[in-house]
């Protein structure tokens, strides 16, 4: 599966597992879509759903999902901590592989014009897919909430898509909003507080939007000449967020939203979390993650905290992780699980169907080589060979780096640790592709060929298999 795409509805449910299953669960009835996580919240009364897959089959299973919130959900007594205004309060469509951010526009279009023909649900375009530029934001779009359901009858704030009257669909299931967006990731900090008001100062510090500016004389915001509230911005570019108390833990929290990781990745946010929360008399204590996070951003946060230390960064990914996870305290509120929380591993362990070659022990890789199966062959068996080859290179490079009288020396040792291991995963991975390649080859031969049609099919299959297989060395 070259092509993916990732959807990431927010359903007002929180609470009610039933009903977030039987959601979750309309997902995977459409073939070639991967339900990647469900992560429900309690005191915010409210599930991310993350699923992916090839582009259409992504969008039929995002018009099912809306679908079913709308039939379960009923927003007229729905209570939460988390703004909202809809069963299916957002559905952003995010590019991961082979997708263009234009070709997750044009499918939050195209889904967002059939929930308002086929279910009459009203609904705003955000982000990449707004048709103007105030709904891009996803906050303007819901301002109000869903108390102030009233603003789809106005001229100004005319659905994108559905109805426009304040219908009893309308009533129950709000409004949903519908976007393309980057990759954002969802991350609370927590705080050894439970003000409420004073989490919310901090998120004010960081927040790119920051604070609103009130005169000192009357206490009252400041406008400017446009009659806009003057604003002092907050120090970290594309993060959202506010404060809040989670009855759950016991404790406030920043909720952030950091809506691009290149410009604000996550180990700058904690960071700089922790030095605004100290300068208020604040302690953070840890972190969590809200749905789902690439591998990148925590092997990131790892090299980060690595050279802080001047320690080598050319260890694996799953070292990497530990660091990042301890580093950051994510595992303070709940066990964190890389396997559950890191798309690229999600999505492999799926399309794998959870066999790989290089997840067996010795014994079990010698014996399956043995087995008179033609694979694993020669090209797994090298690929692995050279793979413990670099790892001794690495071995010695990370040795280095930390020998006594080197200091000055490991960030020299430490590139040479890191050229070994980006080896050694280009190799670990060839172990497994060259098998693959090879049952590309078979399945190809194993294609009809009783017509012509069929001849031809088989025939452009089996050349695109075996060019496959060459391109693995």
């Amino acid at each position: 599966m070259n092509r993916i795409v990732e959807c990431i509805p927010n359903i007002s449910e929180g609470r009610d597992r039933a009903k977030i299953d039987a959601i979750a669960s309309v997902v995977e009835t459409v073939p070639g879509v991967m339900l990647l996580d469900v992560d429900p919240g309690a005191s915010t009364n409210r599930t991310v759903i993350t699923f992916a897959g090839e582009p259409q089959a992504v969008a039929d299973a995002a018009f099912l999902l809306i679908k079913k919130a709308a039939e379960l959900i009923d927003m007229r007594t729905h209570k939460g901590e988390h703004p909202r205004q809809g069963a299916t309060d957002v559905c952003p469509f995010v590019p991961v592989s082979g997708v263009t951010m234009e070709e997750c526009v044009a499918l939050a279009h195209s889904v967002g014009e059939r929930v308002g023909r086929e279910l009459d649900i009203p609904g705003y375009f955000y982000e990449y897919a707004a048709k103007n530029e105030e709904r891009r934001n996803l906050a303007n779009c819901r301002k109000g909430e869903y108390e102030a359901l009233e603003k789809i009858t106005t001229a100004e704030w005319k659905p994108d898509f559905g109805t426009n009257q304040v219908n009893e669909t309308a009533k129950k299931a709000g409004v949903t909003t519908i976007g393309a967006r980057d990759f954002l990731v969802a991350y609370n900090v927590n705080l050894n507080t439970t003000s409420t008001r004073r989490a919310n100062a901090i998120a004010f510090d960081i927040r790119e939007a920051g604070r609103v500016l009130n005169d000192p004389k009357t206490g009252k915001p400041m406008l400017d000449e446009q009659g806009e509230p003057v604003r002092q911005p907050g120090t970290l570019k594309s993060v959202k967020g506010i404060g809040w108390y989670i009855e759950e833990y016991g404790i406030a929290q920043l909720s952030l939203n950091l809506t691009n990781i290149n410009i604000t990745p996550v180990h700058v946010a904690f960071e700089e979390s922790c030095a605004k929360a100290a300068q208020r008399g604040i302690r953070v204590t840890g972190s969590e993650l809200v749905g789902l996070i690439p591998l990148q951003s925590l092997l990131d946060a790892a090299d980060y905290f690595l050279r802080k230390q001047e320690r080598s960064l050319g260890i694996s990914d799953q070292e990497k992780i530990k660091i990042a996870v301890k580093s950051l305290g994510l595992d303070d509120l709940a066990p964190f699980r890389a396997e559950e929380k890191v798309i690229e591993y999600i999505i492999d362990r799926k399309l794998s169907g959870g066999k790989k070659l290089v997840d067996m022990n010795l014994t079990s890789f010698a014996n399956e080589t043995a087995s008179e199966s033609p694979a694993p062959g020669g090209g797994s068996i090298s690929a692995y060979v050279a793979a413990l080859g670099v790892s001794l290179g690495a071995m010695v490079a990370n040795l280095s780096s930390h020998k006594r009288g080197w200091d000055d020396r490991w960030e020299e040792f430490s590139n040479w640790a890191q050229k070994g291991i980006d080896y050694q995963k280009k190799l670990m991975f060839l172990v497994d592709e060259d098998t693959r390649a090879f049952n590309k080859i078979m399945e190809a031969f194993g294609l009809p060929k009783n017509n012509d049609e069929e001849k031809k099919v088989r025939s452009a299959a089996i050349e695109s298999a075996s060019k496959y297989a060459m391109e693995i060395p």
